[in-house]
């Protein structure tokens, strides 16, 4: 009976939780780390408005050879990634490089945030691409009453 109950309480916490997709409109940039000598843990300190508690739009900024986009994408889908164009790689990325964004979302904390920034360095340098770092979205705070 108790463990039918901690897993009737345990649903019930995770349906309270607030859902946020990716094309969510009302999220806002909360935490950015463009600097690659700066650890997550300190830009998620830096944030004044990341809510830990809650889901964020994690978003990757890369730039990669054209034809090294579908390889990329497919290894990134695999993980729940979602690949689009644009990003900080439109003003920062080598000639002949397509700049993108991948993002997806997830609960943020700095060992997830230092992991993922490792994993798309990686695979951006794979791919003959760039990797200028990664920024976060949320819902935006209700102010205090």
């Amino acid at each position: 009976m108790r463990a039918t109950w901690a897993a009737f309480k345990s649903g019930r916490r995770a349906r309270s939780r607030p859902v946020i997709s990716i094309d969510d409109p009302g999220l806002e940039i909360v935490v950015t780390a463009f600097d690659e000598t700066e650890a997550a843990s300190a830009a998620l300190a830096r944030s004044t408005r990341w809510q830990p508690g809650l889901p964020a739009v994690l978003r990757h900024h890369l730039a990669l050879p054209g034809h090294s986009i579908e390889s990329a994408r497919a290894l990134l889908d695999a993980d729940g990634w979602s690949v689009r164009p644009g990003g900080r790689g439109d003003e920062h990325a080598a000639p002949g490089l397509t700049a993108l964004i991948a993002l997806r979302v997830q609960q943020l904390d700095a060992l997830h945030c230092s992991q993922e920034s490792s994993r798309m360095a990686g695979l951006a340098q794979r791919h003959a691409g760039e990797s200028f770092g990664w920024d976060a979205l949320q819902p935006a705070a209700d102010p205090p009453s």
